[in-house]
């Protein structure tokens, strides 16, 4: 499965006007990897807009685990075309019920006042960071025997986590986390192609930033994780044909719940996105 493309998960199959049918990606997790339904929405969208318009920024809700073994389909609802913005809210379905909700927004490019508060880290460069793939392959016991069988499909997107054995130590330590990631094989397509695979890409390791503090390993067995919402705004054009640094800290957890923010650079250190999300984080008794 080594030729899997990461391109193919964003060739949506028109059902008819206004609906489309996904294929899924099994990554081994415990439901359907959520980055996927942020993708395949974003591209179900996008096929209801003009060309001249880009997405600035995306707003959903996971309501219900989807199932990784069957295909989603999305229905577009056309709320919004005004002279700058267009505004589209986008449901996921299986097996006849709304799994998640997406409201994207839509504009078309404009010039305006500028600025970025924010500085990129201080990280080492990609080239001296272990893939992520490498280092799963190295530590494969440690990984849930259903993540090995599925190692063929987290490959299309190249991560590199900074300090990747914390994941696995129950060691308590600062709520910040930082990766590089970069399409494996050359992404072809428009911008929105781009952003749909950032937007699939900005899922990974997000909500376990939150466990940090806490001296909680994401292979915890009593662990119990999920998203229950996810947003992104989009600075600029992003290109994933080029490493990205996704910069992750968690601000806040409790009540059963973490909240996590990043923030996406360009190896020149410009700000091309921003995302934050809320998810489930509990532990039960096994």
């Amino acid at each position: 499965m080594s030729d899997i493309k990461l391109s193919s998960l964003f060739e949506l199959e028109t059902v008819e006007a206004g609906f489309y049918r996904g294929q899924s990606w099994d990554l081994g997790f415990r439901a359907l990897f959520g980055g996927q339904v942020l993708g395949q929405a974003l591209a179900a969208a996008y096929e209801t807009v003009d060309k001249d318009r880009v997405a600035h920024s995306f707003h959903t809700y996971f309501l219900l685990p989807g199932d990784a073994k069957k295909p989603v389909v999305y229905d577009v609802e056309i709320v919004r075309d005004g002279r700058s913005f267009s505004a589209r809210r986008v449901k996921a379905i299986q097996d006849g019920r709304n799994i998640f909700y997406m409201t994207a927004s839509f504009q078309v490019p404009q010039e305006g006042m500028h600025h970025q508060a924010p500085e990129m880290p201080d990280v080492p460069p990609p080239e001296e960071v272990q893939s992520d793939i490498d280092f799963y392959q190295e530590n494969f016991s440690k990984i849930a025997r259903p993540m090995r069988e599925a190692l063929s499909y987290h490959k299309p997107v190249d991560i590199r986590t900074i300090n990747a054995a914390n994941s696995y130590q129950p060691v308590k330590r600062d709520p910040t986390r930082y990766i590089w990631m970069k399409a494996r094989d050359p992404l072809v397509g428009s911008l929105s192609v781009h952003q749909a695979a950032v937007a699939y890409a900005s899922d990974y390791h997000f909500l376990s930033t939150s466990l940090q503090p806490h001296g909680v390993a994401v292979t915890d067995k009593s662990l119990r994780m999920a998203t229950i919402d996810h947003a992104m705004w989009f600075h600029r054009p992003v290109n994933l044909n080029e490493w990205l640094l996704y910069a992750m800290d968690s601000p806040f957890s409790g009540g059963a719940r973490g909240l996590v923010r990043g923030q996406i650079f360009t190896q020149q250190g410009e700000l091309v996105a921003s995302t934050s999300q809320e998810g489930l984080m509990r532990q039960v008794d096994v």
